[in-house]
């Protein structure tokens, strides 16, 4: 069977990277979370001091940096699944950070960020075979791509879901203060210049607010089928 480019766009917190993850293990594709890529930046920028005190990212300073940035990705032994590693580290647990989230929308709008990381995108599924999820995967990084999706579901679902993940962590959450980013991050990633969040003309939609985890992937394993019987 000819392998495709899967390209899985949507808000934050739909549980877009589980589905695309438990795809990409079932059908035996790499996995590319590409909103991890753009919280390790974002990381990156909060451990060297590149935030100014009020908040904003030091735009000029990144932008000097992002040649001291790699990023990849490293599968877990034992989760099966990939984490993100930073200049060689495992971040995947600090990029899910409350701290991190608040500020990833507005690194992730600097253009020079973008343009760095769409490369790196595009590079990583240039031979097809890869199921990757983020905001612009199939309006900016693969346009061309066989198989176009958009998750939603409604800003309270996200929010509980994204708390009781981080609760699932031992890690502090509290759910008020998670729906005011969700809403903040949906408005500042449908509203920046470059590759703003938007519904490819071509994607399908996942409204998944009332779905299960099973149901979601049972969904998407299907719509692959169907696109790989269109590709012939």
């Amino acid at each position: 069977m000819k392998k495709i480019t899967i390209a899985i766009d949507g808000y934050s917190s739909c549980g877009k990277s589980t589905m695309a993850k438990d795809l990409a293990r079932e059908i035996g594709y790499v996995y590319v979370d590409t909103g991890a890529m753009y919280r390790a930046v974002t990381l990156f920028a909060m451990r060297n001091g590149l935030f100014a005190p009020d908040g904003n990212a030091d735009a000029a300073a990144l932008e000097r940096h992002m040649g001291d940035i790699n990023i990849c990705f490293k599968i877990n032994g034992s989760t099966g699944r990939p984490d993100t590693m930073l200049n060689g580290e495992n971040v995947e647990r600090d990029i899910r950070t409350i701290d991190v989230s608040k500020r990833v929308s507005q690194v992730a709008a600097l253009p020079f960020v973008r343009s760095s990381l769409v490369a790196m995108q595009q590079a990583m599924g240039k031979d097809k075979g890869v199921v990757m999820d983020g905001r612009d995967i199939g309006t900016t990084v693969f346009p061309d791509a066989e198989l176009k999706v958009f998750v939603t579901a409604s800003p309270e679902v996200r929010a509980q879901r994204r708390y009781d993940e981080l609760a699932a962590k031992g890690m502090e959450a509290d759910f008020d203060e998670i729906l005011k980013n969700v809403e903040e991050r949906d408005y500042a990633d449908s509203h920046r210049e470059v590759s703003p969040l938007r519904q490819a003309d071509d994607a399908i939609v996942l409204d998944n607010s009332h779905m299960t985890i099973a149901q979601q992937k049972q969904w998407l394993l299907d719509r692959y089928r169907e696109a790989c019987a269109n590709k012939g």
